[in-house]
């Protein structure tokens, strides 16, 4: 065993050898229930990596007395999928098996629609019990009817108190560690390197035992680990859901005026290697729905900044980014363009297709005009103020308000001017 890695040495097989994730296998919690009882519903382990998704999922089969099956959504297709469900089907009817056979797919959200459709019908007629692991959100990546025949478990991040007890188990269990002398004087680099995953501390520690000469004392300080790793890779994954909420949190910051936090964002993902285009494509459309009439020459800067990039590429594009972000942290704020395209949406849905008044229609054949297509149309250009009070909506809906301008400069000059030219003519309430 000492060739395998010291993350499999160390994984354990019993649910009280467990690290992590307490507010699921503690004591009377709801998947410690279900081992102990033997009685396992189906269900998704939904976590980052390294947080012992795979390791539950073992523990399960060492303790309850079923068949139990695993397959790589890496690895398998349809095929083997449908392979397993008969070899499961066979256990469920003989008479020499003691329950409900497992099946466990590792990485499930790699598996594509037709082939988590092949699971359904086994799921719900009984034949299997299911367990899925998914680094990804299950909203997005699993289909809905299998969503509703499997509860979602989500787990944590391990706390540096948890990374401190593996780092201990593993000093004084390990069969090759616990035969090393190893000083252990300070612990931070060696768990920030870690983020939370249980394999990455392990595989760390590894890497320190065989990069020292044999012999020689193992020391843990945060000098040696940061000299030995060099850099830490950020923990994003750009098609996964750190992506989104790393996104979700630049934009929120953007949009609640703090430029500070909104920089700190940008650089996660700078350092990340996210597409600097798809930031500022964000930040365009930020520009257009936060900003807004408020500041109009935001959506101008926000646009520019996205030709440059695309002009000055990377790593030199980070800087107009940055500047751009600043810009429209520190702008002022109106989404009254967003919501009047929202509430006009609204309208256009409940109302259907009503028609284009006469006056407003386009006139291009004598048939036409004789219709009475155009005629009575007022030439704003004709009027003083190049504006002429007519009817612009359809009949039926009379003159319907969407825009409610917000408190600021701008909108309070667009306000007066429509109030000038319309007054009290367009209803608010309509």
């Amino acid at each position: 065993m000492n060739n395998a890695p010291l993350a499999e040495r160390l994984r354990p097989h019993d649910i009280s050898e467990y690290i992590g994730q307490t507010h699921l296998v503690g004591p009377g919690c709801i998947l410690r229930l279900m081992i102990e009882s033997g009685n396992v519903s189906s269900f998704i382990l939904w976590g980052p990596p390294g947080v012992g998704k795979t390791t539950l999922a073992k523990i399960i089969a060492n303790t309850i007395k079923a068949p139990f099956y695993t397959l790589s959504a890496v690895h398998s297709g349809v095929k083997e999928v449908r392979e397993v469900l008969e070899r499961c089907k066979a256990d469920t009817t003989s008479m020499f098996t003691q329950g409900r056979p497992v099946l466990f797919i590792d990485e499930i959200h790699r598996f594509n629609k037709s082939q988590q459709d092949s699971l359904l019908g086994a799921v719900e007629s009984g034949i299997v019990t299911l367990i899925g692991a998914t680094t990804e959100n299950p909203s997005f990546e699993v289909i809905r009817p299998l969503l509703s025949r499997a509860q979602v478990y989500t787990l944590r991040p391990l706390e540096a108190e948890e990374l401190g007890t593996l780092l201990e188990r593993a000093l004084a269990k390990d069969e090759v560690l616990s035969r090393r002398k190893v000083k252990v004087e300070s612990t931070d680099a060696l768990f920030r390197f870690s983020g939370g995953d249980a394999r990455k501390l392990l595989n760390i520690l590894d890497l320190l035992e065989k990069s020292t000469p044999a012999g020689e004392e193992i020391v843990i300080d945060d000098k040696v680990i940061t000299e030995r790793l060099q850099e830490n890779p950020a923990a994003y994954d750009k098609n996964g859901e750190m992506h989104y909420d790393i996104i979700s949190a630049f934009i929120k910051s953007v949009r609640g005026s703090d430029p500070d936090a909104a920089v700190y964002w940008l650089a996660r993902m700078v350092a990340a290697g996210e597409d600097p285009e798809f930031i500022a494509r964000r930040l365009v459309i930020l520009a257009a729905e936060d900003i807004g009439l408020a500041n109009p020459n935001a959506l101008v800067i926000a646009n520019t900044t996205f030709e440059i990039l695309r002009k000055i590429g990377w790593p030199e594009g980070r800087i107009p980014l940055a500047e751009c972000v600043i810009y429209l942290a520190t702008s002022p704020k109106s989404n009254s363009a967003y919501k009047a395209i929202a509430a006009a949406l609204d309208l256009v849905e409940k109302t259907s297709d009503q028609p284009v008044p006469l006056h407003l229609r386009n006139a291009p054949t004598s048939l036409m005009k004789e219709m009475g297509y155009g005629r009575d149309y007022k030439y704003a250009h004709d009027y003083p103020g190049n504006f002429v009070r007519q009817q612009f909506m359809p009949d039926a809906l009379g003159h319907h308000r969407f825009w409610t301008p917000c408190a600021n400069p701008s909108e309070a000059r667009m306000t007066e001017l429509q109030n000038i030219r319309w007054g009290d003519d367009k209803d608010n309430n309509n």
